[in-house]
């Protein structure tokens, strides 16, 4: 399976991450890729001013021959799914991931990170749950993919999560498997944090062939599946008065 739109990715602005918003489009059309998504660390990981999420509107639609989307990757603070930026900034982004991060919250028992997850998924801004397969954060996939579900949400399959997160491969398969039982949408995101890795898909398409994921659970699948899943999103948070 081709993936069009990088729905994962990192600039300058996380912190550690090494590359411009004009490299990261540079490459993204050399992979052939038709866009991504800018999802810069929230304000807890240490790099970021809110100021940051609120400006990306300067930014235009297009950049070096690639759809350019704003977002954020949000960090999950407490079991309860709450997250350090504000809903005034979330609501301006076009795509909102939400994930735990060892800086932000310790990892705590199955049970707890569970919970984490499930809230942020309750939270009517948040899109989908970034790198639900690292091994830190134990978790009951089958209660987070159902609730996705439940939610219209996404669940991520990280690509990214194959090269840094040691352990994460045998659950990335299980949480793939369980999107494919329960029809679940799938956003797959390369969370690169340099340039060279815009776009650069190698396991997942396989991943999504041996689970049985179908074409059509793949928000990211083509520009036109994703720009439908976020005109979908747009129209309920503005049903929640959002």
């Amino acid at each position: 399976m081709h993936i069009a739109i990088d729905t994962h990715t990192h600039s300058l602005a996380s912190g550690h991450a090494y590359s411009t918003v004009a490299e990261m489009a540079q490459s993204a059309r050399r992979r052939g890729v038709r866009g991504f998504v800018l999802t810069d660390h929230g304000p807890a990981m240490g790099s970021t001013h809110r100021y940051h999420f609120g400006n990306l509107r300067i930014l235009p639609r297009h950049i070096s021959g690639v759809y350019f989307f704003t977002g954020v990757e949000a960090n999950i603070l407490d079991r309860n799914g709450g997250l350090d930026l504000d809903d005034a900034y979330l609501e301006r982004l076009d795509f909102v991931l939400a994930g735990l991060h060892e800086a932000c919250l310790a990892p705590s028992d199955v049970e707890g990170n569970t919970l984490a997850l499930i809230r942020a998924l309750e939270h009517p801004l948040v899109d989908a749950i970034s790198h639900p397969g690292n091994p830190v954060y134990p978790i009951d996939a089958r209660a987070v993919v159902l609730a996705a579900f439940a939610n219209g949400k996404a669940i991520e399959l990280n690509e990214g999560s194959f090269r840094v997160r040691a352990g994460s491969e045998p659950n990335c398969r299980e949480i793939a498997r369980l999107c494919a039982e329960i029809g679940t949408l799938v956003a797959c995101g390369t969370d690169a944090h340099y340039k060279d890795q815009v776009g650069r898909f190698e396991k997942l398409p396989t991943l999504i062939r041996a689970s049985g994921i179908q074409a059509e659970q793949v928000i990211n699948r083509n520009l036109r599946s994703f720009e439908a899943f976020l005109a979908r999103r747009a129209a309920e948070k503005h049903a929640h008065g959002l």
